[in-house]
Formats: structure tokens, sequence, C-alpha cells
């Protein structure tokens, strides 16, 4: 039998505007802000997790282009990926 995830207590500090609108989400949404900002930041890690895979695919595609053209296409993708965020 697996044992029970632990939560653990975290404290965050969040500018008046982002605390404003947690709280909003959190009633539209009829959640606590606790577990809007969880959800948040879930959804972030996960957001990265896809992007680093995307960009694992990317890189392989690079690798086993032979194409002059698909290569450089590939290597401006890659550049994009990297130095635009």
């Amino acid at each position: 039998m697996r044992p029970a995830k632990k939560n653990v207590r975290q404290s965050v500090s969040l500018s008046a505007g982002v605390a404003a609108q947690i709280r909003g989400l959190a009633k539209a949404r009829r959640l606590s802000a606790n577990r809007v900002i969880v959800e948040m930041i879930e959804s972030g890690m996960e957001a990265d997790k896809r992007k680093e895979q995307a960009f694992f695919d990317l890189a392989e595609r690079f690798r086993a282009a032979v194409d002059p053209d698909e290569v450089k296409r590939l290597g401006d993708e890659m550049g994009r990926m990297v130095f635009s965020g």
C-alpha cells in the first residue's frame, strides 16, 4: 500500500494585484485561494515540462535532419525557443 502524499506548508508573498486576482478567481470558481494557487503552480510546472519535451523533440529532429534548408529552419526554431523565453 502506498503512503499518502504528504502536504508541506509553504509561505509565499504575492503582490496586492496578484492576490486580488487569486481571490477573484477563487470566488468565481468557488474554491479556496489556496486551491487556486496550488492549481496554478501545478499547471505552470506541467507547462514547463511540455515546453522542455518540445525542445528535446525539436533537438532530435535537428540532429536527424540532413537537408540544409531543414537544418537551418530547425536551428532557427531552436534559437527562438531558447532566446525568446
